[in-house]
């Protein structure tokens, strides 16, 4: 139980937390409705689960590769580039309330799967918070696999749980917005995309 929750504790800080990650889910749902909402937030924990892994089973190497100045140079390179991208896109696209319930095909489903997908595994921050609870609370603490799964899990399940609420209060909030409101709110989060965009490159080249 202890280690359940300190998990569900740790993921409601990491949740609460304003980043890219928390924007692009955001942006999405208003956007184009829950369902564009969850491809994201999928995308997101999938990326979340493959770093957990990595990290867990190659803490050694991979605490050396991330902790090297050559992968956060390219990671925040290459990761401010793509949000400045997402950033200007989200700006500049003209955006309307249309019918409560959208249809997208596989293909646009896919698209929103992989924009979660990059901009939470683009992120140094990422990597350096999973192996940092990895190092600090699971492997100096020498506890168990099963305790480690329970609290890795409480983690994960406190993320994803929260990411869904924000989905469906997203989903509430457009019912009640115009066309203007969301077209200004896309805006702002191109503007907050563009920006972490731009201290990703600054804080990877200093």
């Amino acid at each position: 139980m202890q280690y359940a929750i300190e998990g569900v504790a740790l993921g409601l800080m990491l949740t609460i937390m304003l980043g890219p990650i928390l924007i692009a889910l955001i942006q999405t749902s208003l956007e184009n409705g829950g369902s564009a909402g969850l491809a994201v937030g999928l995308g997101i924990w999938v990326s979340d689960f493959l770093i957990i892994a990595s990290s867990y089973f190659a803490l050694n190497l991979i605490g050396d590769v991330v902790q090297g100045g050559s992968f956060r140079f390219w990671l925040g390179l290459i990761g401010g580039l793509v949000l400045i991208a997402f950033g200007i896109g989200a700006f500049l696209k003209k955006v309307k309330i249309g019918p409560e319930k959208k249809y997208f095909s596989a293909k646009n489903y896919a698209g929103f799967w992989v924009k979660g997908f990059l901009v939470n595994t683009i992120n140094p921050f990422t990597f350096i918070f999973w192996l940092g609870v990895i190092s600090t609370y699971v492997i100096a603490r020498k506890i168990t696999g099963t305790q480690a799964l329970i609290f890795l899990g409480a983690i994960m399940f406190t993320i994803i749980t929260t990411d869904s609420l924000k989905i469906l209060l997203a989903k509430k909030i457009k019912a009640k917005m115009q066309s203007h409101q969301l077209q200004w709110f896309n805006r702002i989060a191109g503007v907050g995309l563009f920006i972490f965009g731009i201290y990703l490159i600054y804080r990877s080249v200093i």
